[in-house]
């Protein structure tokens, strides 16, 4: 081989390398669903943004108005964005429930398309008409929305789940209606993807469900009733745990865990309290969960028990500073949580000890979101706080985006998606 060539193969190796070991290169990811590619807020990318301001544009690749409402999260796969929302006239009882599909790079609107048209349901004065948030594989979006019966504003609307899905081009793959569903707070799921299933949880004031469909056609291939019959809004998380992989979450005045292939019910525990919105996250070992109402607790779990299980399964509990909406994240040894009175805790995953609480916001209602070995704290009001885990409160960076949000953060390749009260916003360099 001549020198020439001989010094080309280096550098193309070198640079190889250099690509292969680049953090961002190496780790850049998808955020194709509820809370992230594992369902829990984590993100294992480098890079990514600590330090913006929505109002002076420091740090903001672009803007994009979003019509209607909606606290639904963004979610991200290669170049495109994928978002619902709920357009309504002024002072209409009805609204249309569409799916926007946003290029990436530029945040240009590339299709719009109308899930679907109904009236409006009773919902609590935080929830929104669209915040279920979507989830995508690449080549199809799924979406979850309720068709009520008729509109009020007063009285609980009874109605159908209708779950889509469409192409990235926009075009209409399949509808199914897998349940019933009413209940005084709205409604809200997020599809969940496991294989070739698209998981939805129907918990509500009614013959609650469990549901796996067909991503393919959307055809029912397994369905579990739930206890109790109390409206929850928890996401299920899938992990591999003490020897199995479970489908786990919290509902319906119990934590339960199933086989997401077959449905096939493992463990459940009653209570801790009767409703429940935050979803669970795990460290390998243990998961945690906050909740509720109208009992509040955290309470770390051993995830390998059978059938009936009860306290012998907690691995430490405390009532102070829970979550009702907000869902926790674990970074490191941590367990972080924000209350929905805007204060923020940690705590020593493991033990259960906590490190410090301090007020960070006003309000919360977006889940955290962690990066890094940082955690990202989103106020309603738009601020958010980076914090650092560790024995002692150490805030990093504190970053306003100039309007409110109630969305939970997304991120993927380096930037930040946050879906305000009227734009999506992307932080970070194009």
């Amino acid at each position: 081989m001549r020198i020439v060539d001989l010094l080309r193969a280096a550098v193309l190796a070198a640079a190889a390398s250099a690509l292969a070991s680049s953090p961002i290169a190496a780790q850049a990811e998808n955020w194709p669903g509820w809370r992230g590619p594992r369902g829990d807020g984590s993100s294992h990318e480098a890079g990514v943004p600590t330090v913006w301001n929505g109002e002076t544009g420091q740090n903001i690749a672009w803007k994009t108005a979003i019509p209607g409402t909606g606290h639904s999260s963004p979610v991200v796969w290669g170049d495109r964005i994928f978002v619902v929302a709920c357009i309504t006239g002024k002072g209409a009882d009805a609204g249309d429930r569409v799916l926007f599909c946003l290029d990436r790079t530029s945040g240009s609107v590339l299709w719009q398309q109308t899930v679907l048209q109904a009236p409006l349901e009773k919902k609590h004065a935080l929830n929104s008409h669209a915040s279920g948030t979507p989830a995508t594989d690449g080549e199809l979006v799924y979406v979850a929305f309720l068709e009520p019966d008729f509109a009020s504003l007063k009285e609980r609307t009874p109605g159908e789940m209708v779950v889509a899905a469409y192409d990235v081009q926009g075009r209409k793959r399949w509808e199914a209606r897998p349940g019933r569903f009413a209940s005084v707070h709205g409604f809200c799921t997020s599809p969940v993807l496991f294989e070739d299933k698209v998981i939805v949880n129907g918990d509500h004031d009614g013959d609650g469900y469990l549901v796996a469909l067909a991503r393919s056609d959307g055809r029912e291939l397994w369905r579990v009733a739930r206890p109790n019959n109390t409206r929850s809004y928890v996401t299920p998380i899938i992990r591999d745990l003490a020897g199995r992989t479970q489908l786990i979450f919290s509902g319906s005045k119990c934590v339960a865990s199933y086989d997401p292939r077959t449905g096939q019910q493992l463990w459940l525990m009653d209570g801790p309290t009767e409703q429940f919105v935050a979803s669970l996250v795990d460290d390998g070992q243990f998961v945690y969960l906050t909740a509720g109402f109208p009992e509040k607790h955290i309470l770390a779990l051993r995830p390998d028990g059978q059938g009936r299980v009860g306290d012998e399964q907690i691995v430490w509990r405390t009532q102070r500073n829970c979550s009702y909406v907000p869902s926790p994240v674990i970074c490191g040894d941590y367990f972080l949580i924000a209350s929905d009175e805007g204060i923020a805790s940690c705590y020593h995953a493991r033990s259960g000890k906590l490190q410090w609480t301090a007020r960070l916001g006003k309000h919360y209602s977006a889940s955290l979101v962690t990066a890094g070995g940082l955690v990202y704290f989103l106020a309603d009001d738009g601020l958010m706080k980076v914090v650092r885990p560790g024995p002692k409160l150490e805030v990093v960076a504190e970053n306003p985006l100039g309007e409110y949000c109630y969305a939970s953060p997304a991120i993927s390749q380096g930037q930040i998606f946050l879906r305000g009260e009227k734009h999506l916003v992307c932080i970070g360099t194009k």
